[in-house]
């Protein structure tokens, strides 16, 4: 998922089992040491809870009957079978998104706008699995057939206008049922205007298809009623630090880099610049101000976009690269250089299905 540049909302705290105040009193490391299930989280009382009560005016608001159960777990998503939505432990409690800033470099769902977008989109797998639609002909007809598996990677076409643009990295495009899941949250939304933003589309015919359909099922009894919850966090016995490395494992590069011959035109080795300033050192120094931007462009985790910066800088070390002219022009053309890259890796197929 993408970067979002607004901090985090932390007006609300969540009550834990070892008291109130527990976990903003530990260090990283120590929070890091703690298991999942040890975390005496509940969504009760925290922002969460807000937010998943909206989702259900907006649903009731459309006329749907069905409300998705929810529950705590280590991530988003909504498994298969189940109607019903999982959340990230981490937005139950501000020092967990402080936590969560640190490893990952953003907090997914952190803001109330972004935090809305991922419930109507996880909602519309929850309301596709309550009453099978996946199963009907029409649904088949303009999403596909939900059986293709699901891919590991996915390469998107970031001009297409067949799918509907929600979420980032242009995941309707990932699989059948991701883009049900995008189209059902773009028609959800309050005020939205899907049909002057998507006129001309072909991508508007899922929209008035779903828009027909819910008019259609809105005040039906789902077919699929479990109230089942899948991996809830009182029973994820992983630490914290398990939990991390295999995310930032999950959103790390898998390829080699081929940099070289683009970082030798944007620094040099020529012995002239040899008491410049470290092209490696510039680059860990200007992180934070090329990562931004690029994130924001791209819509690539940000994660990500920091292991190509690593690679880089990495390359640079040992290729003894030296700035050649300006900070300003060095920069410039770095920031360049980064979008490329990141670019090349989402075209090259690499983007991951996560939600």
């Amino acid at each position: 998922m993408v970067g979002n540049s607004e901090k985090p909302d932390s007006r609300r705290l969540t009550q834990t089992r070892a008291g109130k105040s527990d976990l903003r009193k530990l260090s990283d490391s120590q929070l890091l040491a703690r298991r999942l299930c040890d975390l005496g989280l509940d969504i009760d009382g925290t922002v969460l809870e807000e937010r998943i009560e909206q989702l259900y005016e907006e649903l009731e608001a459309r006329g749907i009957r069905f409300r998705p159960h929810v529950w705590m777990s280590d991530d988003w998503f909504s498994p298969d079978g189940v109607p019903g939505i999982a959340v990230p432990f981490y937005l139950a409690h501000p020092r967990l998104m402080r936590l969560e800033r640190r490893q990952m470099l953003e907090v997914e769902g952190g803001t109330r706008e972004w935090c809305m977008r991922i419930l109507r989109h996880e909602a519309g797998h929850a309301i596709d699995t309550a009453y099978r639609l996946r199963r009907t002909r029409r649904w088949r007809e303009h999403f596909g057939r939900a059986s293709v598996p699901y891919p590991k990677y996915y390469k998107p076409k970031p001009n297409s206008r067949q799918f509907v643009l929600h979420l980032n990295t242009w995941y309707a495009q990932s699989h059948p049922t991701e883009d049900f899941a995008e189209t059902f949250a773009v028609w959800l939304k309050p005020r939205g205007r899907w049909r002057s933003e998507y006129r001309g589309w072909p991508a508007i015919r899922k929209l008035k298809y779903v828009d027909e359909l819910m008019r259609e099922i809105g005040d039906e009894k789902p077919k699929v009623v479990s109230r089942r919850r899948s991996e809830p966090l009182r029973t994820i016995r992983k630490t914290l630090a398990e939990h991390y490395h295999a995310k930032r494992k999950h959103y790390g590069l898998d390829y080699p880099g081929f940099y070289d011959a683009e970082l030798q035109r944007l620094f040099s080795r020529s012995p002239e610049h040899s008491r410049n300033p470290s092209a490696a050192a510039f680059l860990r120094r200007e992180r934070s101000r090329l990562r931004q931007p690029v994130a924001r462009w791209t819509r690539e985790h940000a994660y990500t976009i920091d292991q190509v910066l690593d690679e880089m800088i990495e390359r640079c070390r040992k290729l003894d690269l030296r700035l050649a002219g300006s900070e300003d022009a060095a920069r410039h053309d770095a920031l360049i250089m980064l979008t490329v890259q990141t670019m090349n890796y989402l075209h090259g197929g690499h983007y991951r299905v996560a939600l």
